[in-house]
């Protein structure tokens, strides 16, 4: 007589459903600035789609271990109620019958954390609690990876998103995620809500599918800030004030070397401030890689992103380029 199937759950109970993702992962709040953030890295296919959640102004939530979701759009809802990230928390979990498998972290915008760590959770798992802080895993090979994680971020220097990338890498160091890695994602939102998410949200960062998703995932973080610095120098440049963008370009262009259009945009901008004789061979060289760059030049001269001097635009079209 053949035995009745082993059913995955509780004894006689349903299963606990939600993606099943497993990850480490860590939320905080900078009490400098304000900021918010939630990285996380897992074996599992596009982590960043699922586990973090942030919101500006409100809080960050991550949510591991069969994800149900709504963890994190509720959890939100309720810090922006008003809700502490803990009483947030245990109202979740009250109305899950599952809440022995998920593991669940938030942080709130007064730097209120909490966690959960459910006793059914695959091994190695569990989190740690630190100020404005917390740091968490489950399917880790080594115990503790999650106080590994705790004290590279406190023991890192600089903005939100550098010490968040670094206590993952903490985590990758101390054995990480036992099935290997495969994504990674940050996110870093603003203290205030403006309802722009381009004042809203500083970083939104998704590595789906890679070899090496951390060193991908900080390459990345790398080239947004070049280019938010590029965009800055962009708003400089449209309300005339060139010596300020032809700074901010420099920076991004210091950040990203062999990214062509922050090339661009510097040497656009040190035209505007008058400092032709350099922006030449950045030009000369855009050119030769592609005689695209030459048709960017006079699209954006015809929408006034150059001085209105038809000598100007002449000298830099009549250097030689890709055929030339």
């Amino acid at each position: 007589m053949n035995k009745p199937a082993h059913r995955i759950g509780r004894p006689g109970g349903t299963t606990p459903g939600g993606q099943p993702v497993a990850t480490y992962s860590i939320v905080a709040r900078d009490p400098d600035t304000g900021h918010l953030g939630v990285a996380v890295q897992s074996h599992y296919f596009s982590v960043g789609s699922l586990a973090p959640h942030a919101r500006a102004g409100v809080g960050a939530v991550t949510i591991q271990s069969f994800a149900k979701m709504y963890y994190g759009s509720e959890g939100l809802r309720h810090m922006a109620e008003g809700e502490s990230a803990g009483r947030a928390l245990r109202s979740l979990l009250a109305k899950d019958h599952h809440a022995d498998y998920r593991q669940v972290a938030m942080v709130d915008a007064q730097g209120t954390v909490a966690a959960h760590t459910g006793n059914l959770c695959i091994p190695e798992a569990g989190h740690h609690l630190g100020d404005e802080f917390a740091c968490q895993g489950n399917m880790l090979l080594n115990k503790d990876t999650w106080c590994a994680m705790a004290e590279a971020f406190e023991g890192t220097q600089g903005e939100l998103v550098n010490r968040m990338l670094a206590a993952l890498e903490a985590g990758e160091g101390a054995g990480g995620d036992l099935r290997g890695k495969r994504s990674a994602a940050v996110i870093v939102v603003n203290s205030r809500f403006t309802g722009d998410p381009e004042e809203d949200i500083a970083f939104d960062l998704r590595v789906e599918d890679h070899a090496q998703p951390l060193t991908e995932l900080r390459r990345l973080m790398v080239l947004k800030k070049a280019f938010q610095h590029n965009n800055q120098g962009g708003h400089y440049l449209r309300n005339s004030d060139f010596e300020s963008a032809v700074q901010e370009f420099s920076i991004a262009e210091s950040l990203a070397p062999d990214h062509q259009e922050l090339v661009f945009w510097r040497a656009v901008a040190l035209v505007n401030a008058g400092h032709m004789d350099e922006a030449e061979p950045m030009f000369e060289r855009l050119f030769r890689s592609s005689d695209t760059w030459r048709l960017m030049v006079q699209r954006i001269a015809h929408s006034r992103f150059l001085p209105e001097n038809p000598e100007v635009l002449q000298r830099i079209l009549s250097l030689p380029g890709e055929s030339g």
